[in-house]
């Protein structure tokens, strides 16, 4: 009957109370609540909202759902980055041995594939063995002797979320603020860290398109982050072209692969070393941004981090010369160049469609049962800007076979946009959000 009084009072827009929520959270995640009952109940909140009271007394009940990591003995920071989703966004797969090289705890709990974006487990399970799916001692130990284990969210941890986290999925409750920030925030907390960066995602691709939405997600995890102790940084950036070149699974990890090794595209490297300055700079490793970017800048150069990665692919059971050979990465059966059908401007690369398109393709979910392709996707050369001839090549499409090509082909002609003329993108790193405030940034 627990749920049922809740669904009714939150659906005539009444008030949750903490107790509550610690119920409802515990029942869920031992299957005394149904997914339908709880769906039921999500959906109201999606459409009543929820203060900042319940919004705190969701992500506490969740948060103790579960067990947490206990780093405390650790002695040295302990930093995490998150990013709210998009598509082409390989960063922690090239932040997290780049700032665990460096010194810094980095205990990197990912997620799957949401929606239109991909996931950062999906995208290491691309590599040969590799095992997300560790324990809390496991983890443990990879931090006390690499800095650094890049898990999925494992069985004792806020064991209510996941089974919410499908279930928002499957029901178009997604963009909810206060339904992403305690999911992100309950698990964030479970890692026992010393601080936060969030890469807020703004723009066409993003669950939350509209500047002031993405600010108001930021703000509302920096105060969670202050009920807990946890100071919280994030970075508000363009998620209205996909980010880097690669766009699927395999593809992103080699192109992240190739940023450890000094070759990664401008953009990706760009919001990179941001959200890793402001890593470095919680953990108190350095003075200011100059001195981490060039503390990042060396460790790139020097082939420090990319032996990093190395270390834990082979730590987490992966095969660790993907570093050197990315061909080991599992290969698409068909590949096609796709070119201009006409000469201008490059006006749009819409992320959405090529997300779904990814999908289409067996490279993205429509429910969490399923079976990725995980070496599908896209390669696209083309930036919004950039002026291209017709029968210029625009684009690779990586699929598994000619269906798969035709697809792909389908989805390029509707997400790059030509035209005679072409509004600037939006800029890649706008705005830093703190405790202190929002500050708006020199493009």
């Amino acid at each position: 009957m627990l749920a049922l009084r809740l669904i009714e009072r939150k659906r005539d827009g009444g008030r949750i109370e903490p107790g509550e929520w610690r119920a409802l959270a515990n029942a869920y995640a031992v299957g005394h609540v149904p997914d339908y009952q709880m769906a039921a109940f999500l959906m109201a909140c999606f459409l009543r909202g929820l203060d900042r009271g319940e919004t705190h007394a969701l992500t506490e009940a969740m948060l103790r759902s579960g067990d947490s990591l206990d780093l405390a003995y650790l002695d040295r920071p302990r930093i995490d980055k998150h990013s709210t989703g998009g598509v082409g966004d390989k960063v922690s797969i090239v932040l997290a041995p780049l700032i665990a090289c460096l010194g810094v705890a980095v205990p990197m709990m990912s997620g799957r594939g949401l929606g239109h974006t991909g996931g950062t487990l999906d995208k290491l399970e691309a590599i040969p063995g590799f095992d997300t799916n560790l324990t809390l001692d496991a983890a443990r130990g990879l931090l006390e002797t690499l800095n650094c284990a890049l898990i999925g969210q494992t069985a004792e941890i806020a064991r209510a979320d996941p089974k919410m986290y499908a279930l928002r999925d499957a029901t178009g409750t997604v963009e909810s603020i206060p339904l992403i920030a305690a999911s992100i925030m309950s698990k964030k907390l479970a890692e026992g860290l010393t601080g936060l960066v969030l890469d807020v995602k703004r723009g066409s691709g993003a669950f939350l398109p509209e500047l002031q939405r993405g600010l108001e997600l930021a703000q509302m995890m920096i105060e969670l982050g202050l009920d807990h102790q946890c100071p919280v940084v994030a970075l508000i950036t363009a998620m209205d072209r996909p980010l880097g070149r690669a766009c699927g699974n395999a593809l992103e990890v080699e192109e992240a692969i190739l940023a450890l090794r000094g070759e990664g595209p401008d953009d990706l490297m760009q919001v990179t070393y941001a959200l890793g300055a402001e890593m470095l700079l919680l953990a108190r490793c350095v003075e200011d941004r100059g001195e981490a970017q060039r503390r990042m800048t060396d460790a790139i150069s020097t082939g420090r981090a990319a032996e990093h990665f190395q270390r834990i692919i082979e730590a987490q059971g992966g095969n660790p010369a993907v570093v050197d050979d990315p061909s080991i990465l599992p290969q698409s059966a068909e590949v096609e160049v796709f070119t201009a059908p006409r000469r201008g401007f490059v006006s749009r690369v819409e992320p959405r469609a090529v997300g779904r398109g990814i999908a289409a393709m067996g490279g993205g979910r429509t429910t969490m049962e399923d079976t990725l392709d995980l070496s599908v996707g896209f390669v696209i050369t083309a930036r919004p800007g950039d002026w291209v001839e017709e029968g210029e090549a625009i684009a690779t499409i990586f699929a598994r076979d000619r269906t798969g090509i035709d697809s792909g082909r389908l989805t390029l002609r509707s997400a790059i946009m030509l035209a005679d003329e072409a509004d600037p993108p939006l800029p890649l790193v706008s705005h830093r959000v703190s405790a202190a405030g929002v500050e708006v940034l020199e493009p």
